[in-house]
């Protein structure tokens, strides 16, 4: 009698390839962004940037969510979809995007990353502020944990560079905020129109916003007075850190789940941390080690369940 050994699955192996390449994939936006600013633009124009080179690809995914799939039509946007679909673009995308390509002018792309990654620990205390949901004892000590972290690494840099951290850590925290309060809120339309749908639909209204803010704020005749090195990195930024990152995450949710992916998701601020000392040179020193892994650490107690 002969035993089959169970081959490993071909969709779990893919779909955690997806969500790996999609969390670092990411991750990397925080480096195009410091990058960028050593061309002396400032974060209006650059998240206009992006957000105008992003806007044509987010369109088709909003278009091709809107298809009907297996001969089941796409349900029609109603009035409170429309507003659901508005006010999430505006706290999940352009609050969130425009806030935290603020603060990297000020905090280092390893700190921007242990604060984004901050975002489990934020949606549980959102959870009791706005639906009383209770945080268990391992969930507050796991928060107390990762916050720990930042701490730590908060308090290392701004005895570097002194009190402008405090402000570019205000602006992440605020963007993680930001993008706490869009997952509080997203899953009922989720549900009903589709993550893809959702996704192409929100980011949408994002991109317009943000190249609104600018024509609001700066003359059309400066959206391209930049070194060309800015706009190529914007460019870069807006498919490869963009627009990639957020269908690979879909096709990785797809296949395996969400759980699984915000598990992998740990890759991410790894990376961060791992290219912002090879490429733009930030410290990785003993400070820094001991904040990411009281961070990895907090979340992973905050989320196991």
């Amino acid at each position: 009698m002969s035993t089959a050994v169970a081959p490993v699955r071909p969709p779990l192996l893919g779909g955690l390839a997806l969500a790996m390449a999609g969390s670092i994939a990411f991750s990397g936006k925080a480096i195009i962004v410091k990058l960028a600013y050593r061309y002396g633009v400032d974060a209006v124009t650059l998240i206009m940037l992006r957000m105008l080179f992003a806007l044509p690809f987010f369109l088709l995914i909003a278009y091709r969510g809107s298809r009907s799939r297996d001969g089941v039509a796409a349900p029609a946007l109603t009035r409170r979809d429309l507003l659901g679909v508005l006010g999430l673009g505006i706290t999940g995308y352009y609050l969130a995007s425009y806030l935290d390509f603020a603060g990297l002018a000020y905090v280092s792309a390893s700190l921007e990353r242990l604060i984004l990654y901050l975002n489990p620990t934020l949606v549980l205390l959102l959870g009791l502020l706005l639906y009383g949901k209770r945080i268990g004892r391992a969930q507050a000590l796991g928060m107390l944990i990762s916050y720990g972290g930042v701490l730590l690494v908060f308090g290392h840099e701004v005895t570097l560079a002194g009190a402008d951290v405090a402000w570019g850590t205000l602006l992440v925290l605020l963007s993680a905020i930001s993008y706490a309060v869009y997952l509080s809120y997203s899953g009922e339309l989720v549900q009903r129109l589709g993550s893809l749908r959702l996704a192409g639909l929100a980011t949408s209204v994002a991109c317009v916003l943000c190249i609104g803010q600018f024509l609001l704020a700066r003359p059309l005749s400066l959206a391209f007075a930049v070194a060309p090195q800015v706009v190529w990195l914007s460019l870069l930024n807006a498919t490869a850190c963009t627009v990639v990152p957020v269908l690979l995450v879909m096709m990785g949710i797809e296949r395996i789940g969400a759980g699984l992916v915000a598990q992998v998701g740990m890759v991410g601020p790894m990376s961060t941390i791992t290219m912002g000392v090879l490429i733009l040179g930030e410290p990785f020193n003993t400070w820094v080690l001991a904040g990411s892994v009281l961070v990895f650490a907090g979340v992973y107690v905050c989320s196991r369940r």
